[in-house]
């Protein structure tokens, strides 16, 4: 009989567990590493996170616009004796400088992936810009 209580506790408790660190799984937040700190934000508030800027590299760009290079979670504790609750924080690290270097201006190397990914973009919209600059030019001499 001792045994068959003894296991019934045993299996109450590791329920007990399970259910207990299914609340942890549930307070992941979203990683938002790689993403501008606009749009940052808004995942991690959407979550039930609060961001907090840990560091900043650079002055280049707005904050809106800066690049999100880490996070880390951490909760953090009501004042004792109080009716509070935990607040569930995400320290975020942005990277403020250009997207890619350029003479006078500090950013990601062009040789980098990063860097590189940007630089091709840049090319890119440049080349739209320009094909749309000419086709514009092109139907204002057409209708004179």
């Amino acid at each position: 009989m001792k045994m068959a209580l003894g296991v019934g506790c045993a299996v109450a408790l590791s329920a007990a567990a399970l259910i207990g660190s299914g609340s942890a799984w549930a307070s992941v937040p979203p990683n938002v590493v790689g993403q501008k700190y606009s749009d940052a934000t808004e995942a991690l508030g959407n979550a039930g996170f609060k961001p907090i800027v840990s560091t900043t590299v650079g002055d280049h760009l707005q904050r809106s616009d800066c690049m999100v290079t880490n996070q880390v979670q951490r909760t953090v504790q009501p004042p004792q004796n109080s009716s509070g609750s935990a607040t569930n924080e995400v320290l975020l690290s942005l990277n403020c400088e250009s997207a890619v270097a350029s003479a006078g201006s500090p950013g990601n190397s062009a040789g980098s992936p990063v860097g590189s990914q940007a630089r091709a973009s840049q090319e890119a919209a440049a080349a739209s810009s320009a094909a749309a600059a000419s086709q514009a030019a092109e139907a204002q001499q057409g209708g004179d």
